[in-house]
């Protein structure tokens, strides 16, 4: 490909930072329309979860879901493979396993090349290859700003079905990827990340979340979530609200990027922070600046955020490690009520 191109000045917003808020996306999703019972809908859109889950009467359900966004690294290719790996993890979430995929695509075809957009989907391809499933078509239209992302399609046994409000009070949460992805984001936006910076960001944003559909099949599992948009704190209410349950989030545990401070302290904070924080915040208990920055950073394909009966701990942190994952615990759970009037507290 001979030109040379940086996918972010294409874009106002960058990955999953460009989603809606959590308070206006309530608002928008408010039906004037009765409600319909389902029977064979196990997961829809009530609980916010991953995907949707609709039951196929044999022992498995089928799992539906998409996502997209604009640019959030300049490489076009390395685009395509962020945004792509960012739609298959809510699959991953859910426990399931990704049968298929078609594409989702946009393109400013005023501005950008035929060559550029290839690219795009080839990053797409390749992440579909390494997670076994075709891309097997999909749709594109002219657009002002270039868009990427995948409509997947999963199986899941009904037995390891995961979902984001199942937690019970007791728990160890674990994130399997670490934060600061915005900031960093932001950082090369504004121009200011230094050579270097950028690549273990990269690096975390291009790993498949495989290890969900293993974590699913361990009986002290009892949720998941993906990590994305609304930040740690943002899904971590999700699964709060949907269970019943509070939670403690230590912060000194819990995982970040090399350098985010340090960006970090330069102001590359992104806006999506203050619209997640703005939407939730007040079921936070106090924290520092820093903490709210760092909790409530929007993330684009974030790590799983697991939560796992006590007693299960030691199995489960041996699976992750002969899964490539070095984890310990970033909170607990307990009985919604029992330590604080709020929803979530920060240690």
């Amino acid at each position: 490909m001979s030109e040379k191109v940086k996918l972010t000045e294409y874009s106002h917003g960058a990955g999953c930072g460009c989603k809606i808020s959590p308070m206006l996306l309530d608002d928008i999703l408010k039906s004037t329309r009765p409600a319909i019972d389902y029977p064979e809908l196990l997961v829809g859109n009530a609980s916010r979860d991953d995907a949707a889950a609709y039951d196929l009467g044999n022992g498995t359900a089928v799992l539906s879901t998409t996502d997209f966004f604009m640019p959030i690294v300049d490489d076009p290719f390395t685009f395509g493979q962020i945004a792509a790996t960012n739609a298959l993890s809510d699959i991953y979430a859910m426990g399931g396993r990704p049968l298929m995929a078609i594409s989702i695509f946009g393109w400013p075809i005023d501005k950008l090349s035929a060559d550029v957009a290839r690219a795009v989907i080839d990053g797409g391809r390749a992440v579909c290859e390494d997670a076994g499933i075709p891309l097997a078509g999909g749709h594109s239209i002219d657009s002002p700003e270039p868009i990427f992302g995948l409509a997947a399609t999963g199986l899941v046994e009904k037995e390891h079905l995961m979902r984001n409000d199942s937690a019970e009070p007791g728990c160890y949460l674990y994130l399997t990827k670490p934060l600061g992805i915005g900031i960093l984001s932001t950082a090369q936006k504004q121009k200011k990340i230094e050579e270097g910076d950028i690549e273990p960001a990269i690096e975390a944003m291009t790993m498949l979340n495989k290890a969900g559909a293993q974590f699913a099949r361990m009986e002290s599992v009892v949720a998941m979530t993906d990590v994305t948009g609304f930040g740690l704190l943002g899904h971590l209410v999700e699964i709060c609200e949907g269970s019943g349950i509070g939670a403690t989030v230590w912060f000194d545990e819990v995982p970040l990027l090399p350098n985010v401070e340090k960006y970090r302290a330069l102001g590359c904070v992104p806006g999506g922070m203050r619209k997640n924080f703005k939407s939730y915040g007040e079921k936070i208990g106090p924290m520092s600046e820093r903490q709210r920055e760092i909790l409530c950073d929007a993330q684009t394909s974030g790590g799983l955020l697991v939560a796992v009966k006590r007693e299960g701990a030691r199995e489960f942190e041996e699976r992750a490690e002969s899964l490539g994952l070095h984890l310990k615990p970033i909170g607990e759970t307990y009985s919604k009520g029992e330590r604080s009037e709020h929803l979530i507290e920060v240690a």
